[in-house]
């Protein structure tokens, strides 16, 4: 009869855990990757690849997302033919804090 205890005991833990996990709110933590290009004509300097690059993600942050981001990185670069195509990584600060985490997991050594 004692196993019988130790059961119910469990069984309520767990209902009681279910229920709190469904009233739970989600965390929302956003984290995304953008594809966009810039043409390259008349980028004659260093000043003017900059503010290019830097409509291009204004216009990013703009069209593309529906959140503030508070980290924007510029993951890569290719220049194709007469178009500078960017890649983009932005996240908002739960996303920023998602991204350290995994950074900071070590990869499986038997992988």
């Amino acid at each position: 009869m004692r196993w019988a205890h130790h059961t119910t005991e469990v069984l309520v833990a767990v209902l009681i855990g279910c229920a709190v996990a469904a009233f739970a709110p989600p965390a929302n933590a956003f984290v995304v990757q953008v594809a966009t290009s810039i043409p390259t004509e008349g980028i004659e300097n260093d000043t003017d690849l900059g503010a290019a690059v830097y409509s291009a993600i204004k216009d990013v942050m703009k069209q593309a997302i529906a959140f503030r981001p508070s980290l924007v990185e510029l993951r890569s670069a290719k220049r194709v033919g007469d178009r500078l195509y960017l890649l983009l990584l932005l996240a908002d600060p739960d996303g920023e804090e998602a991204l350290k985490a995994f950074e900071a997991m070590e990869p499986d050594a038997g992988n």
